[in-house]
Parts: structure tokens; sequence; C-alpha cells
């Protein structure tokens, strides 16, 4: 496969400045700049028209504005119109390193297959919450083998901020459901359904950057973990006993906190430790205190959001009669 083969999709709400530094990124490929980016307004109030025309001369790109509808019916439509035979899918926070395409190239030539995913990482320039967050997501020691961090290359899930897709098998799945978030494990689940290979390419990764404060991040993962049981009754073949993992974690601790009245410490001084070595595992990988320090409330964030949220949604699909849809109508984008 040649750049030439390759769209760009990338989904744009309100995010005119990220879509710049992306853009730049793009300039800043190492490989030629023969591919093609679509990118689409998903109903913005601040739209990135005008930043987006500053890159028409040195990039291709076509601009598409549209209503409000999601990133999974955004980056379909986007795949639609696109021009290329294999799609590649960002979201617009991401920054590319020089190397990106080629690595992709690198393993479509000697590997091809109908699906990639790779991870993400974090930036020096960016903020140490930014970072403290990225550790947060991407860690062995929470959940980061999902996004990348795995050392499982094959029947790889990919995760919709950095996901090539085929336009052969865009077009046999139909694309994103209406689902967010979610949207895309649950393509990635139908892909492998459907006999199409994915693999992760751990050299294609990108710099994740997440403009978002810690009450955001609560709100982001919860809605993740109310997500997942829907995808577990959808794709029973896909549940994992490591999915209940963040709600085990979160009803561990409080019950290690009830146990410090009656004068039992034992359980959490076991957290303790195990918030001990994440600081030191971000410091070693952030060299920085700052980021250690806030290692500690992304991570109870992220497992507390991820835990309750995952627990509400399992309890209410497993004791009412109403539909996922009439549930959680916050999950659902309306049908187009």
């Amino acid at each position: 496969m040649i750049a030439s083969d390759f769209s760009f999709i990338i989904p744009v709400f309100n995010r005119p400045e990220e879509i710049r530094e992306l853009l730049e990124s793009f300039g800043a490929l190492e490989s030629p700049k023969t591919f093609e980016i679509v990118i689409i307004e998903d109903g913005s109030t601040l739209d990135s028209k005008r930043i987006v025309d500053q890159f028409k001369d040195t990039l291709k790109i076509s601009y598409y504005a549209k209503e409000n509808t999601g990133p999974g019916h955004s980056r379909n439509y986007g795949m639609e119109r696109a021009k290329g035979r294999y799609f590649i899918i960002l979201d617009s926070d991401c920054i590319l390193p020089p190397a990106y395409l080629t690595a992709v190239i690198s393993k479509l030539n000697s590997q091809y297959v109908d699906g990639f995913g790779g991870p993400d990482a974090a930036k020096d320039t960016f903020t140490d919450l930014q970072k403290a967050i990225n550790f947060s997501m991407t860690s062995y020691m929470t959940t980061g083998g999902v996004r990348g961090g795995d050392i499982s290359i094959e029947n790889y899930e990919p995760r919709s901020f950095n996901m090539g897709i085929s336009k052969e098998a865009f077009q046999s799945t139909g694309g994103f459901g209406r689902i967010h978030p979610g949207e895309d494990p649950d393509l990635s689940i139908r892909l492998k359904e459907m006999g199409y290979h994915l693999h992760l390419i751990p050299e294609a990764f990108v710099f994740h950057k997440r403009r978002i404060s810690l009450k955001s991040f609560y709100t982001q993962v919860n809605k993740f973990g109310q997500a997942r049981p829907i995808l577990n009754k959808w794709h029973p073949q896909s549940k994992r006993l490591a999915y209940w993992f963040p709600t085990v974690f979160t009803i561990g601790f409080i019950f290690s906190v009830l146990l410090v009245i009656i004068g039992f410490y034992g359980v959490l001084i076991l957290y303790g430790l195990y918030f001990l070595v994440a600081m030191i595992g971000a410091f070693r990988t952030s060299n920085s205190i700052n980021v250690s320090f806030l290692v500690l409330p992304a991570i109870a964030i992220q497992f507390f959001g991820y835990g309750l949220g995952f627990l509400k949604a399992t309890l209410k699909l497993g004791l009412s009669s109403k539909n996922e849809t009439s549930l959680f109508p916050n999950l659902f984008f309306r049908a187009q």
C-alpha cells in the first residue's frame, strides 16, 4: 500500500485549535502527502473551517459541515464520501508523530489486515493533568491493555481515537452504530464476527491530548462503564471477568474504609500500597512529582466512575424489561 490509498476520517465538535495542531502534525509526516484528510464538522457552534482553509494549499482536505449526529454517524458520513480504499479514523484531539503513516504502511504491506488499532501516548508538552490521565488510561496497572498497551497483537479491538478499517470492511458492516461511547468496540466485535482480522500496530501510536478536567473525566469513564454491559448484551461472547475489575475495586475500597471503623486496617493498607506503586510508576514515566500525585485522583476517578457506571447498567438491564435505548437515552444518538 502507498500513502495515496488512505483517507483520514476526523469528526470534530467545537475544537478548531485542536484541528490546527492535528493538521500541523500531518504536514510533518515522513510519508508523501498524497493521502486524503476528511474532516466532518458535527454540528459545531465554533467551527474549524477557517483553520482548515489555511492548510488546503499543503494538504489534500475535504471539509463537510452537518447537523450534530454524534461521532459514530459522523465517521460513517466521512467514510461514505472518502476516496481512499483504506480509512484511518482519528479523534480531533490527537497529534501524529512523524513516523505514524510509515508504520501503518509497513505493517499492512507485510501482513495485510482489514482493521487495525494503535496505542495513545502523552507528549512532553502536555499538561501534568493530561499526562496523569494518560497514565491512568494506558498503564498496565489500571486497564490500559484495551488501549494498545496490551502484548496481544492479533484480535485486538481498535478504539476510534486511532483506528484503521478497509473500505470493504466498512461497507460490509455498515460502520459505526448509534451508541456513544461504545461504538468502537461494537464495530470491532462485529468485524471479528464477520471473519475480518484485526491487529494492533504498536508503532502506529498517536499523542492523545484529552482537553478534559477531572470532572469531565469522571463523566467520560462513567459512560464507558454504562456502555459495556450493553455491549455484553449485544455480543455475549465478548464478556470478560476483567470488565468487573473496576467495580470490585470500588466496592472493595468502600469496605476497606468501613473496616477501619472496627479497627481493621489491613485491606486499606493494601490499597495504599497499590496507589504508592502507581505513583512510582507515573514518576518513572513522566519524571514529574506533580504528575505522580495527580495520578492518584485520576486512577480513583477512572475506577470509581467506570465501576459504578458498569454496576448501574448491569442492574438496570437485569431488572428492567425496557430496552437499552429507553434505559440509557444519553448513550444513543437518534437514528439517521
